[in-house]
């Protein structure tokens, strides 16, 4: 039974960049649990319980992902080689400092909304509200974690000038 009104041939491209993203998910999700385990130092109280944080969160949506391409009747990608392969998030050393945790996780990020961008694009064609919706919460959601990410590699507020402290 056709639920969606959408034929299969106009829906594979989405699954493609859905199957890419899930991919992309599936490393930043190991690298997270790599750099919870790994932090060191000053900031290990905050970055540990951040990373874990963000890890979960990461869990959460890969599940979603693989079940809105259930939902479009086609299977997700499932094998953690197709993962490394299809990925455009990379992984990479597992030990480095808290900054270049920090900045690594914000350039996957980067990576993460650039593909998300491509997964709307390609609904946006067909009309597929459904994925339009999911992924424009991660992009929400993400654009904010990015954002706190961001502000803890900034030197501390003392530094601000008087007039940028009073833009409202």
């Amino acid at each position: 039974m056709n639920y969606l009104n959408m034929n299969d041939e106009d829906v594979l491209p989405v699954v493609m960049e859905l199957n890419i993203l899930l991919a992309d998910y599936h490393v930043y999700y190991q690298k997270l649990r790599s750099n919870h385990w790994n932090v060191k130092g000053k900031n290990f109280f905050d970055l540990h319980e951040k990373f874990e944080t963000l890890y979960n969160d990461a869990k959460v949506k890969i599940d979603e992902i693989a079940e809105r391409i259930l939902t479009l009747r086609f299977h997700p990608m499932s094998k953690m080689e197709d993962y490394l392969k299809t990925a455009t998030i990379s992984e990479n050393q597992p030990i480095k400092s808290d900054e270049d945790m920090v900045n690594d996780t914000l350039n996957d990020h980067k990576l993460l909304i650039k593909q998300m961008a491509k997964v709307i694009e390609k609904a946006t064609e067909i009309s597929d509200e459904g994925t339009i919706d999911l992924i424009g919460a991660y992009i929400r959601e993400l654009e904010k974690s990015s954002w706190m990410l961001n502000a803890w590699t900034k030197n501390s507020t003392k530094n601000i000038s008087p007039e940028m402290a009073n833009v409202k």
